[in-house]
């Protein structure tokens, strides 16, 4: 019968298998049964013979080739640099965190955590940023100073736009100062390393919108929102930067059933922005003038302008009343830089922070409160716009500075005892993996991978006890002594770092 018989061969030729089956005298209700087994070994054969999985990134996520990892390479050094320029120290946290830690941090966009998987009776969730879990670190430590940076991956269940530099797993920088100390000066920090950070990095000219959550809070109350849906009322507000106030006032009447009135009360405040003139017509306008919180959130916002100004960023900052932060954790001073200039650029900020107080304390058995400010550089979105002004240019993909080389056989040994000699000097050094090769193959191997020197190995100069070092650029070829070669390397590169 089919199942004594080579499945390959029957599900080839269906036909003599029906053949086989008549001579042997089968009834029909027999071949029949045969035949539908031979048709479900055949589909389960095809299945088999096709991948079972698209080759490709998950979505929200991607790979970056070398000449892309040389410009975020690049972008990290800027970064990190600006960071410890600040006095910052650097810290990790583990990719993942118990769900609660998580839980209730961040208002609406708690939808897009990532949630795994019960593991060893913990329920975890994949860290959605860094200011959380520093928080967390900070409580279980019990710091109350610190002013530190982490770069990380971090993760959002989000509708990724690849075109505009948001996935669902990127890295944030973060720069944060922790501890008690005079209003508006560690603020006025945070803000300065922002500026730092785009001044250096020259992408465009930019603009830093700075804002107050208590301002925020008492816009809210005047117009008469009850303190229960100040957050909700805030998360659409965000979206200024993004939709109309047309769309946001329709979010908050249809969808959160805020009053018509009361929304467009909303509407003639979180539209204002301006200078430092804007804080003082906000400083006397009716109804903010008998509001507590809106006065604290002012004098701080003006003090702020003041160091900032005595900072030498002055000139960046503008106050923007739609600007909202919806995370929950923020309580005071909020700002986000954006590049402006009328690019093609479309990116939305490049950088957000602001102030937490509270944060820490919610994991605090004692409720001890730590007052927080800090800010996150949109990495990602900031790659996306150094790669598009950089297509078609030649980057270089590696630090390599000199290849030791021949165009002769019999050398490999002595090729190797020449790098040997720079790599103990922390020279960067290459050599190719052949016992030989042409001369000309490996000097344009210099040219493509802007290899400045060669050091070349032949007969003629090892006979005189050296070698011969090529100016790549030039091509003029000097004969040095063996125990002169690596002064000579260094002293060439280090004239080319000068120049």
């Amino acid at each position: 019968m089919a199942t004594n018989t080579d499945v390959s061969a029957l599900i080839r030729n269906q036909g003599d298998v029906i053949r086989a089956l008549k001579s042997s005298g089968a009834s029909q209700e027999q071949i029949d049964k045969e035949i539908a087994k031979l048709q479900l070994i055949k589909k389960e054969h095809d299945k088999d013979d096709k991948p079972q999985f698209s080759l490709k990134c998950a979505k929200g996520a991607r790979d970056f080739d070398p000449q892309q990892m040389a410009v975020r390479d690049q972008l990290f050094s800027t970064i990190t640099s600006c960071f410890k320029r600040h006095g910052a120290v650097t810290i990790d946290t583990p990719v993942f965190e118990l769900k609660d830690t998580l839980t209730g941090k961040y208002g609406e966009d708690s939808k897009l955590i990532y949630d795994l998987q019960d593991q060893g009776g913990e329920l975890l969730s994949l860290r959605y940023d860094l200011t959380v879990p520093f928080a967390r670190y900070v409580a279980m430590n019990r710091i109350k100073q610190i002013k530190r940076y982490h770069i990380a991956k971090v993760y959002r269940r989000d509708n990724p736009s690849i075109q505009k530099g948001r996935y669902r797993e990127f890295y944030q920088c973060d720069f944060d100062i922790a501890g008690q100390f005079d209003p508006m000066i560690p603020d006025s920090e945070c803000i300065r390393v922002v500026a730092e950070i785009l001044k250096e990095l020259n992408l465009s000219d930019f603009v830093i919108k700075v804002n107050h959550r208590l301002l925020l809070d008492a816009i809210f109350s005047i117009s008469g929102v009850s303190e229960a849906n100040f957050r909700t009322v805030c998360s659409s507000v965000d979206k200024l930067d993004k939709i109309s106030w047309e769309e946001v006032r329709n979010e908050l009447v249809k969808e959160k059933h805020i009053p018509q009135e009361t929304a467009d009360k909303i509407g003639t405040y979180v539209n204002l922005s301006g200078d430092n003139s804007l804080l003082n017509k906000l400083q006397t306008d009716p109804l903010l003038s008998t509001n507590q919180n809106a006065q604290i959130a002012i004098n701080e916002l003006q003090l702020l302008y003041t160091y900032c100004q005595r900072l030498l960023i002055g000139q960046f900052v503008t106050f923007d009343m739609s600007l909202a932060r919806g995370l929950d954790y923020y309580t005071g001073v909020i700002y986000e830089a954006v590049l402006i200039g009328g690019h093609k650029y479309e990116v939305g900020s490049v950088a957000a922070g602001g102030r937490y107080d509270g944060l820490v304390g919610m994991f605090d058995v004692k409720n001890r409160a730590v007052p927080c400010v800090g800010v996150s550089i949109g990495v990602e979105r900031l790659f996306s716009i150094m790669e598009q002004k950089m297509k078609g240019e030649k980057i270089r993909t590696t630090e390599t500075e000199v290849l030791v080389m021949s165009g002769e056989d019999g050398f490999l040994e002595q090729r190797l005892s020449c790098i040997a000699k720079l790599w103990e000097q922390n020279i960067n050094a290459e050599l190719f993996y052949k016992k030989s090769s042409k001369l000309l193959t490996q000097i344009q191997f210099c040219e493509k991978e802007f290899i400045p020197l060669g050091v070349i190995i032949a007969t003629e100069e090892q006979k005189n006890g050296g070698v011969k070092i090529r100016n790549i650029s030039t091509r003029e070829d000097k004969f040095v002594r063996d125990e002169d070669m690596v002064l000579e390397i260094k002293a060439f590169l280090g004239n080319k770092k000068c120049s």
